[in-house]
């Protein structure tokens, strides 16, 4: 993928569809090899023409809520109402080879097989908020690739919502049933992210209990100030194993996404992602050159060791680092 006719090749088969062709496009946008980033970048620029047309949707809960279960139903549905379904599941990183932990492709086994879904699992490697840096590209190119309804999921609660909800239009956010108990361990902000709130597991013993759970959301999200003037957050409840409630959690999804679209919302939203995102990279490529370039490397270890012998202050080292990476430039 390095010659511009390699790159225009593979830039046709992902436009035409061809899997491979994206799983392999994806694989590269995730390298760190400056070779691979050049590559990803011209790819993008080829095919950004044919991205946004998707609905972005990002789904977070709890561990244990059931996000891989509602996923794969969830999915199924999408693709059985003819949706082209692309799920970029940002996976745990093993701290001793950087690879996903949970791999979940095993844990949507029917998902992953159906061939109008395509599955990705992403290490998240460090990444703040359990989004990996490179999932936007993951997204666009899934795009690119006719993939209409992309679904972002994300590591636990906490900073990944706040992650996610800057690269989606609807934010989901599961939770298990509970009630005030459950209320209690989330915190308001992440609350008032959420376009949708799904109570999980709502079958058999669980059931009264997710109808309890409903109720208490739906009074809290009541109490909060609306994410858009168009839109008033629902609370919904599913039953995975049992398929309940999957299509009606789907038909919240587009209705808010219409909501979004008709009076201006998404587009203003799409553009202040994409300016977010902007300075996000070049916040991250600061930071690599100025950790990776050789001229540095002196200054850097000089100012690491005054710091952690507590000789110079942190916020000193750091404008004294910025301003000799500065003049090296």
């Amino acid at each position: 993928m390095s010659s511009d006719d390699d790159i225009e090749d593979l830039a046709m088969r992902l436009t035409a569809g061809d899997r491979r062709a994206l799983a392999r496009a994806i694989t590269r946008a995730e390298s760190t090899r400056a070779d691979h980033r050049r590559a990803t970048e011209a790819l993008l620029a080829r095919v950004m023409a044919g991205t946004g047309a998707a609905l972005r949707l990002g789904i977070s809960g709890a561990p244990g809520v059931g996000k891989s279960s509602f996923i794969e139903a969830f999915g199924r549905h999408l693709t059985g109402e003819g949706h082209k379904v692309a799920v970029l599941a940002v996976d745990p990183s093993s701290s001793r080879t950087g690879g996903s932990i949970l791999g979940d492709k095993t844990r949507m086994p029917a998902l992953s097989r159906d061939p109008n879904a395509f599955i990705r699992p992403t290490p998240a490697a460090g990444s703040l908020g359990g989004v990996a840096r490179r999932t936007r590209e993951a997204m666009l190119l899934a795009e690119a690739a006719g993939f209409d309804r992309v679904l972002v999921e994300t590591v636990g609660v906490g900073q990944s919502e706040y992650a996610v909800d800057e690269m989606v239009d609807c934010f989901l956010l599961l939770a298990a049933p509970g009630g005030g108990d459950e209320l209690q361990g989330i915190k308001r902000g992440v609350m008032e992210l959420a376009d949708l709130v799904v109570v999980t597991k709502a079958d058999g013993a669980l059931e009264g209990a997710a109808r309890h759970a409903v109720a208490d959301y739906r009074a809290a999200l009541g109490l909060m100030r609306p994410k858009h003037a168009c839109w008033t957050a629902e609370t919904l409840m599913t039953s995975a194993h049992q398929g309940r409630g999957i299509d009606a959690v789907a038909e919240a999804v587009a209705r808010q996404h219409a909501a979004l679209a008709a009076d201006g919302t998404l587009a203003a939203c799409r553009a202040e992602q994409a300016r977010h995102w902007l300075w996000r990279e070049v916040e991250a490529e600061l930071l690599s050159r100025l950790t990776t370039t050789d001229a540095m490397t002196a200054e850097r270890a000089r100012i690491e060791a005054e710091v952690t012998a507590g000789s110079l202050a942190p916020t000193v080292g750091a404008r004294a680092l910025v301003r000799a990476f500065l003049s090296e430039e």
